[in-house]
C-alpha cells in the first residue's frame, strides 16, 4: 500500500494587531528569514487586499540598528488605510498574508517563483496522476507542513500505508560565497535523495532501491552533504506502528522567500525516478 505525498502550503504572515494608524502588525507562519521582508508586496486575507511590508525609514535608523536584523515586531504591513477603522473594513485579526510575486522562466534553463518547495512536488505528483500506473497508489496533498507536518500525520493515520514516498524541495547551497566543502545539493545536479533530515532517517531499503533505480535508469541524482530542516517524512514515519518512508526532493535556492529559483530538469528527474519506483514496487508484488 503505497502513499505518495507532497505538501501544498507555503510560509506566510498572520495579522495579530491593527494599529490606530491603520497599519497591520503580524507574526510569521512558518520559518521566514526576517531579512527578506522589507518592501515585499503581499496579499492579505480572503479579499486579497494588496499591501507592502514596511519598516522604520532608513534615514531614521541609528548606527547601532544598522548592524542588526530588525525584530519582527518592528515590521508592519501597509495597506493604504488612513486609520484603524479603514483597515478593519478590509482585514481582520487572524487573516493571513502571502507574498505576491510572479513566476516564470529565469536565466539559463532555470525557473523562479515563490513556494517552489511545495509547488514542485505537487506538480510532479499531478503529472504522475495522468499516468496509467501499474499498481494502486494513494496520492495525498497535505496542508500545514510549514508549521509542524500536521496534515501529513492525519493523512498517514487515515491511509495506514506500508510504504510512503515524500516529494519536497531541498535547500540548494550552490550559492555565491559558500565554500565548496560546505555546499549541499545544487541546481541541475538531479533529483535529491536525502538520507536523513532533522526529523527522520530514510528507510535504508527504500533509499538503496531509489539509488539503484536512478543509477540503472541513467537518472541524475545527488544527496545532501549538510542536512537542514525537515519534511513530512517524520510525521508519516512515526504514524501508528511506523511506516517505511523515504523522500525524493528537488533543489531550490532561496526557499521560503518571495522568489525561489530551481531547475526544472531536476523536477523531471524526480518524476522519472518516482515512475521507476512505482514500477519497481509493482514488480515485487
Amino acid at each position: 500500500k503505497l502513499l505518495l505525498t507532497a505538501h501544498m502550503d507555503e510560509v506566510g504572515l498572520m495579522i495579530r494587531q491593527i494599529t490606530d494608524d491603520g497599519y497591520l502588525k503580524f507574526d510569521t507562519v512558518g520559518a521566514i528569514d526576517r531579512r527578506v521582508l522589507l518592501g515585499k508586496p503581499v496579499l492579505v486575507g480572503p479579499k486579497r487586499v494588496p499591501g507592502v511590508v514596511g519598516l522604520k525609514a532608513y534615514h531614521l535608523v541609528s548606527r547601532e540598528e544598522e548592524k542588526s536584523v530588525p525584530k519582527l515586531d518592528e515590521f508592519y504591513i501597509d495597506i493604504g488605510a488612513r486609520d484603524r477603522a479603514g483597515a478593519e473594513a478590509q482585514v481582520a485579526l487572524g487573516d493571513t498574508a502571502a507574498f505576491d510575486s510572479d513566476a516564470g522562466d529565469f536565466g539559463a534553463g532555470l525557473f523562479q517563483g515563490k513556494a517552489l518547495g511545495s509547488r514542485l512536488g505537487c506538480a510532479v505528483l499531478l503529472t504522475l496522476l495522468r499516468d496509467e500506473l501499474p499498481m494502486d497508489c494513494t496520492f495525498v496533498f497535505t496542508a500545514q507542513k510549514e508549521v509542524g507536518a500536521r496534515g501529513a500525520f492525519g493523512a498517514a493515520f487515515s491511509v495506514t500505508p506500508e510504504v510512503a514516498l515524500v516529494v519536497d524541495g531541498a535547500d540548494a547551497a550552490d550559492l555565491a560565497g559558500v565554500p565548496a566543502h560546505k555546499q549541499g545539493c545544487s541546481l541541475g545536479g538531479g533529483v535529491v535523495l536525502p538520507y536523513m533530515d532533522q526529523g527522520a532517517i530514510a528507510d535504508r531499503g527504500l533509499f538503496e532501491a531509489l539509488r539503484f533505480l536512478a543509477e540503472a535508469g541513467g537518472i541524475p541524482w545527488q544527496t545532501m552533504r549538510s542536512v537542514a530542516g525537515r519534511t513530512d517524512t517524520a510525521a508519516i514515519q512515526r504514524t501508528k506502528e511506523g511506516v517505511r518512508t523515504a523522500a525524493v526532493s528537488i533543489p531550490v535556492r532561496y526557499p521560503r522567500t518571495p522568489s525561489g529559483v530551481t531547475c526544472l530538469r531536476d523536477a523531471e528527474a524526480a518524476l522519472a525516478l518516482i515512475r521507476a519506483f512505482v514500477g519497481h514496487l509493482a514488480e515485487k508484488e
